[in-house]
């Protein structure tokens, strides 16, 4: 026994004599291979510029190594994973990297690394997962990607890789997991991805311009696929019948193409399947009723051209929270079990050709936070609890036959960000409580029979209400102030009492229309915040007094309808300043001269049914003002004037047209006859027209004319007759008696004609009377000088026959080349 104990012992010590060695040469295979390692890394650093977020990657000590860098991954103490996530590297990918010989893992996604696919990385031969996403690669995927045979997981998305995506991908038979969505590519899927049996996850999406393709039906063979997401990707043709045959299939994305035919009925049979996009394409039929796909949470089947009935079966769905059928063609009426699944949360059908009432306990069981059903055919009431959970965010159910009141649980429902239920036949009040939801943004209820009154207080949120035609009642509440619209629509209804002022304090009010109300006083004549109003309509009320001036004063008002109202006064002529497409002032009692602005073809309609409106131009079809046909009047003398120049010109000879057209009557026997380049030595005229020097001398020239002129204004400003001054003067004399015993100058004026708003119009007209009319010919204007200061008052326009002997050739052939002294052409100085 001693013997062989001690033959087992020396045979141990011959052994550890023989392993020692091997041990110390592993362990110096070990250090050595860890330093090469680390060196490539150190390298690594040096080719990124030493980069901040590398400023860790220092040589080991005998305490670190390169393992514990969060960068790096290590398995027995070599290197095999890489991840330079989000860091910024500009680039190429190094052709050195795989010097690290046992990478399995390399991740450089959200970067903006360069160039083509790193053909380099095949030296990886133990690479398995590959994420380059999120880059600037360009160029095609190589055709011989399968050089990287052990790759699993292959993820090139959110780059702009073009052309085909090659065959050469389905021979990569490892792989469980290829992202090559939202790309360039511009050529052909290949039907060998149907190769990769091993496949789970498979992403074509946003691969928009890829040439037009139908899936191919070898897709359907990937057995252990999970997920298929080919959204946007320029899908055409049917659906594969076998679909329905991936039985690992948990959800299905192939929205925003072009797909048509059907439904395969197979597909909502799988058991697995819990997420179905189909929305936005051309899909048509009636939709499988048979439904056993109990683990589908949403469904997403919008936007086609699908019929029939809502499948009963989806009320067998207990994990559903979402169903989306809208803008597809279903008919019938909602199945009442859907009202009753526990989980619930959006029910979007709207636009379809649904019929019959809701079923009433939608929101009953379940935390329902989006109830849209508008654009059908509806009837009875919306659903009373819908927001029994108090999740409701969108109650959208406009365009419908619905009647009854509004759900009682809107009363107390804070989650409200929209309400839309216009076009109904909805009656009773609005549950006051609904106001104050603290989100609430928009609310839409016009034209149902909604009764009450408006809140003093609202949500601040709330930027858009309509409430038109409704039966809504009360004052417009003074709190109006605190509310933050933008627009405020509440025409047709019942309201009553005065606007209040507070209603002008809203700086970001874009639309206020308050029209075919019973709202009654005046308008508020101080506007304290209106800075982006664009439309304002008072129109159908019984609003009184005049219109505030400060309307002309919004920076960007465009549409002003204050029609049908009781409304009185002048037009401001601040209004003038506004640029209006949309303008009405008709069927009030307003009076005076409109603004020159509106004389204009356009605004035709604006002014209807206010007789006491005139205008200085026939073009606004409104009659003329009685101060504005004299300067018509006046300028239409000067062109016949100018035209003949003959002292014979007094106002009995002239007559007028209906467009207050002046037309010579009489040429007179008193008409000189002069031939040309002869000095004129004969006078002839009527008194009263007959310049003083006339009695002097026999030399006449140009200055007779405007004397004559001068006289012809005096009798259209003052009523009076050329010899009728008084019982001794003749009227010019009487005229620069009145002026120099500083007699104001309006007492001058005719009675009849004489009115406040055209009072400057009427005494600028009558001192150009008095300018022609001086003693000394040499102080009268030239007729040049004449036009010149009728051309500042006022810029009339004149309205004139082409005839023969109008003036117009003169008027183009003057230049301005004298400006009065006072600047303005008044007068002021010369009189």
């Amino acid at each position: 026994m001693t013997k062989l104990t001690q033959t087992s012992s020396l045979h141990t010590h011959l052994c550890s004599l023989l392993f020692l060695p091997l041990l110390l040469i592993n362990h110096a295979n070990s250090q050595s291979l860890q330093d090469q390692e680390q060196a490539v890394l150190l390298k690594l650093k040096s080719y990124l510029q030493s980069p901040p977020f590398l400023s860790h990657w220092i040589p080991s000590t005998s305490n670190t190594s390169h393992c514990s860098w969060p960068e790096i991954t290590c398995t027995n103490n070599s290197v095999t994973g890489l991840s330079l996530v989000n860091k910024n590297i500009t680039l190429p990918v190094p052709p050195f990297i795989c010097d690290l010989k046992n990478l399995t893992l390399i991740d450089l996604n959200l970067n903006y690394l360069p160039g083509e696919f790193p053909k380099a990385l095949y030296n990886c031969s133990n690479l398995q997962y590959l994420n380059l996403s999120q880059n600037s690669f360009v160029g095609k995927i190589p055709d011989d990607i399968d050089s990287l045979p052990r790759l699993q997981y292959l993820e090139l998305a959110g780059n702009y890789f073009s052309g085909d995506i090659p065959a050469a991908i389905g021979r990569l038979q490892e792989l469980r997991n290829l992202q090559l969505h939202m790309n360039s590519f511009n050529g052909s899927v290949p039907p060998e991805i149907g190769n990769l049996s091993n496949l789970k996850h498979l992403n074509l999406s946003y691969n928009t311009n890829l040439v037009p393709w139908n899936l191919p039906s070898n897709f359907t063979k990937l057995k252990n696929l999970k997920n298929l997401y080919i959204r946007q990707s320029n899908l055409t043709g049917e659906l594969p019948g076998t679909l329905g045959e991936m039985a690992a299939l948990e959800e299905l994305d192939l929205a925003y193409n072009s797909l048509n035919g059907t439904i395969p009925s197979g597909l909502f049979l799988l058991k697995n399947l819990s997420i179905i996009y189909l929305f936005r394409n051309s899909l048509s039929g009636d939709v499988p009723q048979v439904v056993e796909a109990l683990n589908l949470s949403i469904i997403d089947i919008s936007e086609n051209d699908l019929t029939g009935p809502i499948p009963e079966d989806y009320g067998n769905l207990t994990k559903l929270t979402e169903l989306a059928l809208f803008l597809n063609g279903f008919s019938g009426a909602v199945p009442a079990s859907i009202g009753r699944l526990p989980n619930l949360k959006q029910f979007r059908v709207f636009i379809n050709n649904l019929s019959g009432t809701l079923p009433p306990d939608f929101g009953r069981y379940s935390e329902l936070e989006g109830f849209e059903v508008s654009g059908n055919r509806l009837t009875g009431k919306l659903p009373d609890h819908l927001c029994n959970w108090g999740k409701l965010s969108t109650l959208v159910a406009y365009e419908n036959n619905l009647t009854g009141e509004l759900p009682s649980s809107l009363g107390n429902c804070t989650s409200l960000t929209e309400v839309k239920v216009y076009d109904n036949g909805l009656s009773g009040n609005i549950p006051s409580g609904m106001w104050t939801a603290p989100n609430l943004g928009q609310v839409l209820m016009s034209n149902n029979s909604l009764t009450g009154e408006l809140p003093e207080k609202i949500s601040r949120n709330l930027t858009r209400l309509e409430i038109r035609d409704n039966r809504l009642s009360g004052n417009i509440p003074t709190g109006v102030s605190s509310w933050n619209l933008k627009v405020f629509d509440a025409g047709n209804n019942l309201f009553n009492g005065t606007i209040p002022q507070e209603l002008t304090a809203l700086p970001s009010l874009i639309t206020l229309s308050l029209d075919q109300n019973q709202l009654t006083g005046f308008l508020p004549s101080e506007i304290i915040s209106w800075k982006s109003l664009n439309t304002l309509n008072f129109s159908r009320n019984q609003l009184s007094g005049p219109i505030p001036e400060k309307l002309g004063l919004l920076p960007v008002l465009t549409e002003l309808d204050l029609s049908e109202n009781q409304l009185s006064g002048q037009i401001p002529a601040l209004l003038g300043r506004l640029n209006l497409n949309r303008f009405n002032l008709s069927s009030n009692h307003l009076s005076g001269k409109i603004p020159i602005k509106f004389e204009n073809p356009v605004y035709v309609k604006s002014f209807l049914d206010n007789r006491d409106l005139c205008a200085t131009s026939p073009l606004a079809k409104l009659k003329i003002c009685k101060s504005s046909k004299i300067l018509i009047l006046t300028f239409s003398i000067l062109l016949s004037f100018l035209a003949l120049s003959l002292s014979f010109f007094m106002s009995s000879n002239i007559l007028l047209d209906s467009d207050f057209n002046a037309k010579i009557a009489d040429f007179g026997l008193a008409k000189m006859l002069v031939k040309q380049g002869e000095l004129a030595t004969i006078v002839a005229g009527s008194i009263g027209y007959i310049a003083p020097e006339c009695a002097h001398t026999i030399r006449v020239n140009e200055k007779i004319d405007v004397y004559s002129f001068g006289v012809v204004l005096l009798e259209l400003t003052t009523g009076r007759e050329a010899n009728d001054g008084d019982e001794h003067t003749a009227l010019a004399e009487w005229a620069w008696r009145h002026v120099q015993e500083d007699n104001p100058l309006a007492d001058a004026l005719d009675k009849d004609i004489k009115e406040p708003w055209y009072l400057d119009e009427m005494c600028s007209v009558f001192r150009l009377g008095i300018y022609c009319t001086e003693k000394l010919p040499s102080a009268r204007p030239s007729m040049k000088e004449v036009l010149q200061i009728l051309l500042r008052c006022g810029h009339p326009r004149v309205h004139r026959e082409k005839t023969d002997y109008v003036g117009a050739p003169l008027l183009k052939n003057l230049k301005r080349e004298q400006i009065l002294e006072d600047g303005d052409g008044s007068l002021a100085t010369n009189v």
